[in-house]
C-alpha cells in the first residue's frame, strides 16, 4: 500500500520518477529512478527516514504514505485536447483522487448512512432523449424551471464530489467518474469564466446520468452538450424567453439572458438553433460574427456566481472544531482553507456532556478530545498559583 501512496503523491505533484530522484539528491538523499520505481511497486520497503525526506519533496505529510487508501475511483469521461500530456492527465486524476479520498472519509464520519441522491444512468441515443434526461433530473431534484443559482452547490447538496483544478493554458475541460461506485466525482477547470464552468459541470453530469456507451465518442459528446444546455435552460424556458420562432437575435438580448441563467451568449444561440427557434443558416452566421468580434473566447458580458466547492472545507472545519482532526491534518486536506483559525481565535471546545457521549465517538475523536482536555488541565495547573503553592496541611491546621 505504501507504494501506491508514493505514486499517487508523485503524480499529484506533477513529477516524474527522474525529477523526484533529482530533488532527493539535492537534499542529500541519493536514489535511482529504478529504486523509486521499486518503492512504488512495493518491491522494496523505504525506511521511515527516507519517507520523511520524500514527503518534503512531494509536499505531503509523512503520515500520508502509511494511511490506508479508502477510495476506488472509476473514471468515465475525460474531455481534453490532444495537447494535454499523459503526465498532466495523471496529475489531474491523482489530485482528484486525493480530494475524493478525504471527502469520502469525512463524510463517513458525519453521515455514515447517507447516500448520493443521483438517479441511475438512463439509456439515451438521441437529442430528444438527452432533453428528457435533463428534465427528469430537474424534476427529481425539485428544481422547477428557475435559474440554477450555483451548479456546484446543487451537485454537492445531492452528494457529488466536485473538484477544482486550475489548468491555465492547458487543454482540459472536464473529468467525471465515481468513487467506490457510489459517489459521483466531477472535476472541472477553474481557469475558465463562471458560465463556462457551469456548462462544464452540467456536461460532466450528463456523462454520469446518460447511458450511451454503444455510441461513438463524438455522438456521446453531442448528447452531453445537449443535456448540459437543457439542464441549465429547459426548452420551455428558452421558448418563453425567446419565442417559438425568431428571424434574428440581438447581442444585448443574449447578454441579458446570460446574466439571468448563467448560460453563455454562444450557448444561448446554439440553444435557439437546437430548438428550432432560429434557422441553422442564421445560427452559422451568428457563429461567424462571434469569431469576427473576438467573442469566442471572451464574451462582452460577464456572469459571476458562487461555483466554488464548499462541502469538503465545511466538513474539515467541523472535524477540526470537534477535535476529530488536528490543525495540521485540516491544512493537509484543505490547503489554505483553515487560515486564520488559530487556537487563540477559536472558542473553547466544550467537553462531551457525559461519558456515554464520549464513548459514542470514534476512537480518533476520543483521543483528540482527551488529549486536548489533558493539555488544558496542565496549562491551568501550571498557571494557577493557588494550585501550585497549595499545601494540604499547614501548621495552623494541625495546631490552630
Amino acid at each position: 500500500m505504501t507504494g501506491q501512496r508514493i505514486r499517487q503523491a508523485r503524480l499529484a505533484a506533477g513529477l516524474t520518477l527522474e525529477e523526484v530522484a533529482e530533488l532527493l539528491a539535492s537534499r542529500g538523499r541519493k536514489i535511482t529512478k529504478a529504486g523509486l520505481s521499486k518503492y512504488e511497486h512495493d518491491k522494496s520497503t523505504p525506511s521511515p527516514a527516507f519517507l520523511m525526506g520524500l514527503a518534503q519533496v512531494l509536499g505531503v505529510k509523512a503520515s500520508y504514505f502509511v494511511r490506508e487508501p479508502s477510495v476506488n475511483l472509476e473514471w468515465l469521461s475525460f474531455r481534453r485536447h490532444a495537447s494535454l500530456t499523459k503526465s498532466r492527465q495523471e496529475q489531474i486524476k491523482a489530485t482528484a483522487g486525493r480530494v475524493a479520498e478525504d471527502w469520502v472519509w469525512l463524510s463517513s464520519l458525519f453521515h455514515p448512512h447517507w447516500k448520493p441522491r443521483f438517479p441511475g444512468p438512463k439509456p439515451v441515443s438521441s437529442p430528444e432523449e438527452a432533453e428528457e434526461a435533463a428534465g427528469a433530473l430537474r424534476k427529481a431534484w425539485q428544481l422547477g424551471d428557475a435559474p440554477i443559482e450555483s451548479v456546484t452547490q446543487c451537485l454537492e447538496d445531492h452528494g457529488a464530489i466536485v473538484v477544482d483544478v486550475t489548468a491555465k493554458g492547458v487543454a482540459f475541460d472536464g473529468l467525471c467518474g465515481r468513487a467506490n461506485r457510489a459517489f459521483p466525482v466531477i472535476v472541472v477547470n477553474t481557469s475558465v469564466p463562471d458560465d463556462r464552468r457551469r456548462y462544464d459541470l452540467s456536461h460532466e453530469l450528463g456523462h454520469l446520468l446518460m447511458a450511451c456507451d454503444n455510441l461513438a465518442s463524438r455522438e456521446q459528446e453531442k448528447l452531453a452538450h445537449r443535456f448540459s444546455a437543457a439542464f441549465l435552460v429547459p426548452a420551455r424556458v428558452a421558448r418563453t424567453e425567446l419565442g417559438n420562432q425568431r428571424r434574428s437575435l440581438r447581442w444585448d438580448e443574449l447578454g441579458l439572458l446570460k446574466r439571468k441563467y448563467g448560460l453563455s451568449m454562444q450557448a444561448w444561440a446554439r440553444r435557439a438553433a437546437d430548438l428550432g427557434i432560429i434557422g441553422q443558416s442564421y445560427y452559422r452566421a451568428l457563429c461567424m460574427q462571434f469569431n469576427a468580434r473576438g467573442w469566442k473566447q471572451r464574451e462582452p458580458v460577464d456572469f459571476a456566481c458562487q461555483e466554488e466547492p464548499l462541502r469538503l472545507r465545511q466538513m474539515t472545519l467541523r472535524a477540526l472544531a470537534e477535535g476529530m482532526i488536528t490543525a495540521d491534518r485540516a491544512e493537509e486536506i484543505c490547503p489554505g482553507g483553515t487560515a486564520g483559525l488559530t487556537a487563540a481565535a477559536e472558542p473553547r471546545r466544550p467537553a462531551p456532556g457525559s461519558a456515554r457521549e464520549l464513548l459514542s465517538l470514534p476512537r480518533q475523536a476520543r483521543t483528540q478530545i482527551l488529549s486536548a482536555a489533558a493539555a488544558d488541565a496542565e496549562k491551568v495547573y501550571r498557571e494557577n498559583r493557588e494550585l501550585t503553592e497549595f499545601e494540604a496541611f499547614g501548621e495552623k491546621d494541625l495546631y490552630g
